[in-house]
């Protein structure tokens, strides 16, 4: 019944113009807005939407949206001279080395989060 739709994912934010300039300056991504919600276009077609909540947002606390890249050393280092702030998992089974990859089996992956505090991923193809 909806195999042919075009469909989506989404989540919220508290602050769309602060969230706005992280993925589309930061990020590099292409990002529109409509009805005060942004629009994430990524690359293959898909798009996500980001939609605000204000005070009442509370920010996933699981992956909302992975980018996978051919080598995740080199896209960690790309995006911490932008700023961006990886996590780091110590003593848990996610446990990630001093540049916050994930090397403990399955594919690298590095995990940080938007100005919202949702978690986000870059992920070794």
């Amino acid at each position: 019944m909806l195999a042919g739709s075009r469909a989506f994912s989404g989540y919220s934010v508290d602050d769309v113009g602060t969230v706005r300039d992280f993925y589309s300056r930061t990020l590099g991504l292409d990002v529109g807005e409509d009805h005060g919600m942004l629009k994430l276009n990524l690359a293959g077609g898909g798009q996500v939407l980001l939609y605000p909540k204000g005070p009442a947002h509370v920010p996933a606390t699981f992956t909302v949206l992975n980018f996978p890249v051919p080598d995740v050393d080199s896209a960690v280092e790309a995006l911490a001279r932008v700023g961006v702030a990886f996590e780091h998992y110590e003593g848990t089974p996610a446990e990630t080395d001093d540049k916050g990859i994930f090397r403990g089996g399955g594919p690298l992956i590095a995990w940080f989060k938007d100005p919202a505090g949702n978690v986000l991923s870059v992920v070794q193809e």
